[in-house]
């Protein structure tokens, strides 16, 4: 059986990428607070399913009893492939250092770098006894790049998940070739995230008119082109582990 596992698949580049998957006949299951009605009624009828199970990701310790108890509850089933797809976070707090709220920074952390680090490390822990092709996939953000205005926290955990899985990627090529760990940089789409974005004031990000422009220009992607290129490349079959993968060079 192949599994496919998508945190936050109830909307935006989650729930995309997930119905394509589907699609692909993959048991998918969101791990989301929300769950995705379009998702459960496009598996009616196909050869794939769809699971939701309920999870705050910004708590680690429950995302990893999670991941713990499916992965046990499939061992008898023989897996085939698990791909798992780290879509989950958050560009908040959207302000200035100074101005940062110490909850929000510490949510944002445990959501946009910890879980991730924690997902990974325990599917990895278990490959071995799984026997299993894996991929992982950690969605980044052009923002790991360089430094933006009002944006500290996004895109400096952005940034240590991508050292991460570059790393994780060296330390398991030789230990477990049969793992792929790569990082998935979409660039800005048509989601909730960028109406976040919009709606700052121009004090906590200095770019702000210019996001707004993107939308009244009509610039953004729209996460259905973007899940469409990100699993036409995982089922290409020649991924390099540890790399960084733009949209910008797929479409």
């Amino acid at each position: 059986m192949k599994y496919a596992i998508v945190t936050g698949a109830s909307r935006g580049l989650g729930a995309a990428a997930a119905e394509q998957l589907l699609s692909r006949n993959y048991h998918l299951i969101d791990v989301s607070r929300t769950g995705n009605d379009s998702l459960r009624k496009k598996a009616d009828g196909m050869d794939g399913t769809y699971t939701h199970i309920r999870a705050d990701l910004s708590s680690s310790e429950q995302a990893q009893s999670i991941i713990e108890n499916w992965l046990t509850s499939i061992k008898s089933s023989s897996p085939e492939e698990i791909l798992f797809i780290q879509n989950a976070g958050t560009v908040e707090p959207i302000e200035i250092t100074g101005k940062l709220e110490i909850e929000k920074i510490n949510h944002a952390v445990q959501l946009n770098y910890v879980t991730p680090v924690v997902i990974a490390n325990t599917l990895i822990a278990h490959l071995k006894e799984l026997d299993v092709r894996m991929t992982i996939v950690n969605i980044t953000s052009g923002a790991a790049d360089k430094p933006n205005h009002g944006w500290s926290i996004y895109g400096s955990t952005k940034a240590a998940l991508n050292l991460f899985t570059e790393t994780a990627a060296l330390e398991q090529a030789e230990l477990h070739p049969e793992l792929k760990i790569i990082s998935f940089s979409p660039s800005i789409m048509d989601t909730d995230m960028q109406q976040v974005i919009r709606s700052s004031s121009s004090d906590a990000f200095a770019q702000v008119e210019r996001f707004q422009e993107y939308k009244k220009q009509g610039k953004l992607r729209k996460p259905e082109e973007v899940g469409s290129a990100l699993v036409h490349l995982l089922m290409g079959g020649d991924l390099q582990s540890g790399k960084l993968y733009h949209i910008n060079d797929l479409l």
